[in-house]
This record gives C-alpha cells, sequence and structure tokens, in this order.
C-alpha cells in the first residue's frame, strides 16, 4: 500500500523486485563483471570480497545469467560451514556424478568430469563459492589440487570465491601461499560512491516507475550519511521510509522520514 501511495508498481527496495535486468551498474557492479569476464578467458582462481550488504551475490548472479550455457557450465555453491566430505558431496552433485565415494574417488571423478568437459565438449567449468570466508583449511587445500592439471601446465576450470574482507586474512595465512600464488584477480568492494547514491535511489523508484520528485535532496544526504555507500542500509532505509512517510501523508520523502526509518534500525 505504501509503494502505491508513492505511485510505485511495487517496492523497489525490497530485494525481490530487483533482478539482473534492472540492477545498478555501480562502480563495484562494474569491476566485478569485467574482472569476472577476464577470468573466464584465462581460467584461474578470482578472489572478491565485501562487506554484507553490497551487493556481490547478486553481482555474480547476473555473471552467471550472462554466460553462454554452451561454453560455460557455472556451479553456484554458498556454503556456511561443511565437512570437506560434505563439499565434495555438493561438488558430485553440481556436476552429476553419482557413481563416485568416499573422498578420494569423489576427488578424482570431479577432475576427470572437469577435463572431459574442457578437452571433449569444449566447455569450460566456473565453479563460484559465496561465502567462502567459511571455508576450512582442509578445502582450500584440496580446491588448489583441484586446479592442477597435467603437473600444473594447464588451467581446465574458473574457480571463484567471494566472501567478506576476513576471507583476505585467510588466504594470507602461510598454510595457503600455494593457493594465494595463484589468484589471478582480486578485488575488494568499496561501496556506493559519493555520486552513486543519488543515482542508486533514483534508479530504483524509476525502476517501480516512480517519479523522482517523491523524495527530496536532503533525505538522498541523509540516507547517504547513514548508509555509507552500503546498498542493502540505504534498501532497508527506504523500505521503512515508504510506510513512514505513507503514515504522516507526505506526499515527499524528506530528512525528517529517513531520520525515523533510521531509528527503527540499527544501521
Amino acid at each position: 500500500m505504501s509503494a502505491n501511495y508513492y505511485g510505485l508498481t511495487g517496492d523497489p527496495f525490497n530485494k525481490h523486485f530487483t533482478t539482473s535486468r534492472n540492477y545498478f551498474h555501480s562502480n563495484d557492479f562494474k569491476e566485478v563483471t569485467a574482472r569476472l569476464n577476464h577470468l573466464k578467458d584465462i581460467r584461474g582462481i578470482g578472489v572478491f570480497t565485501a562487506s554484507p550488504g553490497m551487493g556481490k551475490s547478486l553481482a555474480l548472479k547476473c555473471f552467471a545469467d550472462s554466460l553462454n550455457p554452451n561454453l560455460y557450465n557455472s556451479c553456484y555453491i554458498c556454503l556456511s560451514t561443511v565437512t570437506i566430505g560434505e563439499f565434495y558431496k555438493q561438488l558430485c552433485e553440481k556436476l552429476g556424478i553419482t557413481d563416485a565415494f568416499g573422498k578420494s574417488g569423489r576427488f578424482n571423478a570431479i577432475k576427470e568430469q572437469i577435463y572431459y568437459m574442457f578437452k571433449e565438449k569444449k566447455q569450460t567449468f566456473i565453479l563460484t563459492i559465496d561465502e567462502a570466508q567459511y571455508l576450512s583449511t582442509s578445502i582450500l587445500t584440496d580446491l588448489k589440487m583441484l586446479m592442477n592439471f597435467n603437473y600444473d601446465t594447464l588451467n581446465c576450470f574458473v574457480l571463484v570465491l567471494s566472501g567478506e574482507p576476513h576471507l583476505t586474512a585467510t588466504l594470507n595465512k602461510p598454510i595457503h601461499i600455494a593457493l594465494k600464488q595463484r589468484i589471478t584477480v582480486h578485488y575488494e568492494y568499496t561501496g556506493l560512491l559519493d555520486n552513486e547514491v543519488k543515482e542508486y535511489v533514483l534508479h530504483k523508484i524509476a525502476s517501480a516507475q516512480g517519479a523522482e520528485s517523491i523524495i527530496d535532496p536532503a533525505a538522498i544526504a541523509a540516507l547517504h550519511s547513514y548508509s555509507q555507500g552500503n546498498a542493502r542500509i540505504i534498501d532497508n532505509l527506504m523500505s521503512d521510509a515508504l510506510i513512514i512517510g505513507e503514515q504522516q501523508r507526505k506526499k515527499v520523502i524528506d530528512s525528517d522520514v529517513i531520520m525515523a526509518a533510521a531509528e527503527n534500525r540499527v544501521i
């Protein structure tokens, strides 16, 4: 009802409203996409880190949606804390491997399947692991071993590790030096730039067929101050602001409405 009050077709700040078609192409999004496209061509390891709410998972989805399925086989795994056995089981399921058992058997079957896809089907496997900050030492070690083809002279697939900033600290540990040396690209999100906060908010409003006039410049400045460029915080504040603005019968969302929305949230 609050969206209708402001002439919107829906709440554009709700995550379910956002798709790869109407996603805001921020500087972070463009930088990550460029690096992912480079990575898919050269095949190797990419690491992407960001604080929660920066949009890294959606950027990965947009990239996966853009791939030609005839040339690339994309596999997305979102990990919490799993054992190495559970990890291999998940990966076998994604690759359609049903006749391999035990760590050693699954490891060999995975390598054979990836090599078959690359050599015979001319298809590059892209393994994306989200929330990779939770990966155990044993899984990270085996990921390096999985990429070892023909005495480490051939890259057969792409490995994308995405997670929170302390993933970098994990990879910097001496035990992971061999894996770190194989990382081809590493990008850390900066968040929405100063000029992008306004563009982001107005883009979202326009995606729901709304008018720019429903929010004033002071409200956008307040959003910038509260969010520090974090898109999820902006979305949460604006969703609340739409409701509060309607309750207060305000035709324009101002800084007072944003302040009231911030009081409902732990920023």
